[in-house]
């Protein structure tokens, strides 16, 4: 079989079902990273919680009051997501020729839609500080774990397809930042008790998880999908106004809005770009001399208003600074990541493809993992 007699991708029916693929690999994780206002409200000292006024709309906190489980649980968070991640992407290289295809996709999904609902559940149970603590940290290994190798295979498959079909992959990753940070940030606006708009969130969550659960099983009936499978020499995967400028004004808003919400719209739009334009070429030098070039972000957010800090001084001290930085650093991350992960399984032999698309992903996983770990070293030397 050759490209030329290869069937039409119907509706694109295939590309549709790979963006949604993709949104539902990073939504798990990136739903978790955006309620990090939920979680650190649950850990939070009993003995000192009269001191912050904590509802959906506003925080007033007098002093710094924070339990230590509450001031270290972004930087665990990371931790513990970006390492096991980085592992099991790792593995998922070596096993995704042993364990079937279907196993290892619809199996994760379905993992990460029964931990969401646990979620959701205990949303609605109380709970001391130190178990939840510790029953949220189990929960975010579980979800990047089976998500790594969600990932990998996700990548893999696409691997097998034109390389436009990693596009909507990408594309549907950049969407899942968005759709979590604007689905935050309408909980927030909302002025519901935080508890509700918790649990209506992570429900949402769910949600999109089971869709993207039927969408993977409707795969195998798209004739452009098995013609690739079959000519790849595998299975079918069936086998196997005013109130805006308010907003932006409200200390409560600029994290979700500057840093969730705008990097991963522009992330999404370098992601998507990828759709219509394809430059610098496979072969280019200029590819890798860009990809390096990004480091130059590591000084300059360090140098922003980022407080608080006790060694370096404030060159970029107004928030725009950090706005136009942030708008740069995700837009070239994920216009360079996109091109990366299309061209990477093409500079290897047919048979190899999928192999490759594996190993991109897990090298996608370990730039996130260490740079979880040179966190805490930034964050001392700040």
């Amino acid at each position: 079989m050759t490209a030329v007699n290869a069937p039409r991708d119907k509706y694109n029916a295939v590309w549709i079902i790979f963006f949604i693929l993709g949104l539902g690999t990073l939504l798990p994780w990136n739903f978790f990273m955006t309620a990090t206002m939920y979680f650190t409200n649950r850990l939070k000292d009993p003995a000192v919680e009269g001191s912050a006024i904590l509802t959906a709309n506003a925080t007033v906190v007098e002093g710094d009051t924070r339990s230590v489980l509450e001031s270290k649980f972004n930087n665990v968070m990371t931790l513990c997501a970006m390492v096991p991640l980085l592992i099991f992407t790792c593995l998922n290289s070596f096993i995704h020729q042993r364990i079937p295809q279907n196993w290892r996709i619809a199996g994760c999904l379905s993992v990460i839609l029964v931990v969401f609902l646990l979620t959701a559940v205990l949303v609605k149970v109380d709970m001391g500080p130190l178990p939840f603590f510790s029953l949220t940290i189990i929960k975010i290994i579980c979800i990047n774990s089976f998500g790594a190798v969600l990932q990998g295979s996700l990548f893999g498959l696409a691997a097998m397809l034109p390389a436009s079909y990693t596009t909507p992959i990408m594309s549907g990753q950049g969407f899942a930042g968005t759709f979590a940070a604007f689905s935050m940030i309408c909980a927030l606006a909302s002025g519901s008790a935080l508890q509700d708009s918790a649990f209506g969130y992570f429900i949402t969550a769910c949600v999109v998880i089971f869709l993207a659960i039927l969408s993977y099983l409707a795969l195998p009936s798209m004739e452009f999908f098995q013609y690739y499978l079959e000519s790849n020499g595998s299975k079918p995967a069936g086998g196997d106004e005013e109130n805006k400028m308010n907003l932006l004004k409200k200390d409560t808003y600029f994290i979700p809005v500057s840093c969730f919400l705008l990097f991963n719209v522009m992330d999404w739009a370098g992601r998507s770009l990828t759709a219509v334009c394809m430059w610098p070429g496979k072969d280019s030098v200029i590819l890798p001399v860009m990809v390096g070039l990004r480091v130059v972000f590591v000084p300059l957010f360090m140098l922003c208003n980022v407080q608080p800090r006790n060694n370096l001084p404030v060159l970029f001290a107004h928030d725009a600074w950090y706005i136009v930085f942030i708008i740069l650093f995700s837009f070239s991350n994920g216009y360079l990541a996109s091109l990366c992960m299309c061209f990477g399984p093409k500079k290897v032999a047919q048979c190899e493809a999928e192999t490759a698309g594996t190993i991109m992903a897990f090298f996608l996983s370990l730039g996130l993992a260490l740079g979880a770990a040179l966190s805490f070293v930034f964050r001392i030397i700040i």
